[in-house]
């Protein structure tokens, strides 16, 4: 492979050179390049020391070699690199300090990132909110809701979603209304916005937040990428929020990585008759996900309520004195002698169906006697 070209690069520069060129040899997957990368300390290593890699990496395939000697990868990752330069992108290596933290312990990670913006990958506080192309109204209240309520309970909260149709462009919208930073996770190169009729919301998403990618420029917004898209926004977040979702779709998937990278999952309930809302009720009576239904309950499950965070005055207060029928009773009794209980234990100590226990669940949260957290578990308040 021809080095020459690389000679006057800094350090960073070349790590991000041979980054790209690593992305970019075919035959060598994701896992492999991490681990190379990881035996090795870095993708420059990796390229430096490669005529020495089967000595150095226990039971490496010798073909890898081979593989990394291609001059058409470095080719291309020069080309990919002068388009970063010329359009003033910043390309994040997976040894950059500037990689999301929470990414890279996902083993499928990228080994590269393009970006634009001004966003901080390590906040405190992620937060994916993903769902259907075909948003409702309901679905549209809620991301306006939820963004308020977050911008005043919690506002150093980073919003990532996917500029899609629906729920994700309304998620990014609602938090530009509310001066929160958002990041727009793309299936495609940065030579393009798709959908094209985002393009002033991506724009504004500059200014406070920006637009991330894995794609090289030139790369279409083909179904298979839209997949790939969903593991960065499940892995670069401390939890996946889906809003709506039909039966099947996308936001599904992502809910199923986030779980798979071990993130907290959540979803908002909908009316049983409700299309779009049919993935989220599955997904919390599967027990995939959380049930949330404001800000206020996302928070106290993540525990990131703030000192001193207050409920809106319309949201539900706990009633001076409660009037329970028996079935509530035996609930409230059992969450009182075991503490927070999972709602398929409550099914199985009260000998009840899980639609019964479902109902009677929420009767009592309208009555300010139960919350409920993440993983279908519910708390008794006191």
């Amino acid at each position: 492979m021809n080095e020459q070209n690389t000679i006057e690069r800094t350090d960073k520069q070349k790590e991000q050179l041979y980054s790209l060129a690593l992305y970019f040899c075919p035959h060598i997957g994701i896992i492999t390049a991490r681990r190379l990368i990881d035996e090795m300390g870095s993708a420059t290593a990796v390229f430096e020391h490669r005529t020495e890699l089967p000595s150095m990496i226990e039971d490496l395939n010798p073909e890898v070699v081979k593989l990394l000697d291609n001059a058409e990868a470095l080719g291309k990752a020069e080309i990919e690199m002068k388009f970063v330069e010329k359009n003033r992108l910043q390309c994040i290596t997976i040894c950059d300090e500037d990689y999301p933290s929470r990414l890279r312990q996902c083993e499928d990670a990228p080994l590269a990132l393009f970006f634009k913006g001004n966003a901080d990958f390590n906040r405190l506080h992620y937060v994916s909110m993903v769902g259907t192309r075909r948003a409702t109204q309901y679905g549209k209240d809620f991301c306006a809701q939820f963004m308020k309520d977050l911008k005043q309970l919690a506002p150093d909260v980073v919003i990532v979603s996917g500029l899609a149709y629906g729920i994700d462009v309304h998620c990014h919208r609602a938090a530009l209304e509310n001066e929160m930073t958002t990041v727009g996770v793309l299936a495609h190169g940065l030579d393009r916005i798709y959908p094209l009729a985002h393009r002033k919301t991506a724009i504004d998403m500059l200014h406070n937040g920006g637009l991330l990618t894995e794609f090289p420029s030139g790369t279409q917004p083909e179904r298979y990428n839209f997949v790939s898209r969903n593991r960065i926004v499940a892995g670069m977040s401390d939890a996946t929020i889906v809003v709506e979702s039909a039966e099947r779709g996308g936001s599904l998937i992502t809910s199923r990585l986030a779980v798979g990278y071990s993130r907290d999952c959540f979803a908002v309930p909908g009316h049983i008759s409700a299309p779009m809302s049919t993935g989220c009720n599955a997904l919390i009576r599967d027990n995939c996900a959380g049930l949330i239904t404001n800000a206020e309950d996302f928070l106290n499950a993540m525990g990131w309520m703030p000192a001193g965070g207050q409920l809106r005055p319309e949201a539900v207060q706990r009633e001076l004195f409660v009037e329970l029928k028996p079935e509530e009773q035996a609930l409230v009794s059992l969450l009182k002698e075991k503490g927070d209980v999972q709602i398929n234990t409550l099914c199985l100590e009260t000998n009840m169906p899980i639609h019964e226990v479902t109902s009677i669940l929420f009767q009592l949260e309208l009555k300010g006697v139960v919350r409920p957290l993440v993983g279908g578990v519910y708390h008794l308040l006191e």
